[in-house]
Parts: structure tokens; sequence; C-alpha cells
């Protein structure tokens, strides 16, 4: 198996990994919370979950990176950036950042404070945020990964 080839299987993995994950928690596990009672132990179960998934987001996420970087590289494909046409590129570069920037900066040094904070006032509140973070980062990487199958395929 050749360099370039390694690094599209090793993107692919990522992604799959990556975004089945974001499917998950939005669709199973904050759903799945909604019937913990008390109110105030749904947050702390998720907590105890995501946390356990965190370390696979991040793995998969800085994979997607490399490679994706890498095949940029090696195509020598930066013009595309340029290009309306590969909108999609744009799409995964800044979906990737977001999540990038999320689960390595956001999330440990501001919103996982910001999350107990709010949560210990308003917990079904805090909860139902952070579902519609979910769905928003869910839907762009649904659409992002439409798009990207569709332009590396001709479409």
């Amino acid at each position: 198996m050749d360099d370039f080839l390694l690094a599209r299987v090793v993107h692919m993995i990522g992604v799959v990994l990556w975004i089945g994950g974001v499917a998950f928690v939005t669709l199973i596990l904050l759903p799945g919370l909604k019937g913990l009672q008390p109110p105030g132990e749904r947050l702390a179960m998720f907590e105890r979950l995501e946390n356990g998934f965190a370390w696979q987001a991040r793995l998969t996420t800085l994979l997607t990176g490399v490679s994706g970087l890498y095949m940029l590289y090696v195509l020598d494909a930066w013009e595309r950036f340029g290009d309306p046409g590969y909108w999609w590129l744009h799409a995964m570069s800044a979906l990737w950042l977001v999540f990038t920037l999320m689960l390595f900066v956001l999330e440990p040094l501001v919103l996982h404070k910001w999350f107990a904070r709010r949560a210990r006032s308003q917990p079904d509140r805090t909860l139902a945020l952070i579902q519609r973070l979910h769905w928003v980062l869910l839907t762009a990487s649904l659409i992002t990964v439409a798009g990207a199958v569709a332009g590396v395929h001709g479409g």
C-alpha cells in the first residue's frame, strides 16, 4: 500500500469514527439521558460517558487532520482552496478547525467549567443547550461529508 492510499484509508476511518461518535452522542446518548431522575444526574452521567469518548474523538480528529493535510501536500492541491467548486474542502477544513478547538482548547479550558456552573442552576436547560449544539455540529458534519463524497467523485 502506497503512502497516499494509507493516508486516504486513515482519513476515512478517522471521519467514520469521529462523525459516527458525534451522531451517537446526538441521536442516542443525549436523548437517552432525558429519562434519568433526578435531572441533576443527567449531566453527571453525560460527563462520565463523554469523558470516556473524548480520547477517541481527539485521536480521530487529529488523525483526520494530519492525513488530510498530507493528502493536500502530496497532491499539491492548495489552489483548490481558491476554487468555489471545492466548497467542501473549505467546509472540511472549517469543521476540523471547530472540532479541534472544541476538543483540545475550549472544552478542557473553558466549556467544562462553564457547563458545570450553569448545570447547577439550570440542569435541564444546560442539557438542552448541549443537545442543540450537538445537532448543529452533526448537521454541519453530514452536509460536509455529503459534499466531500460528491466532490471527490465528480459531483
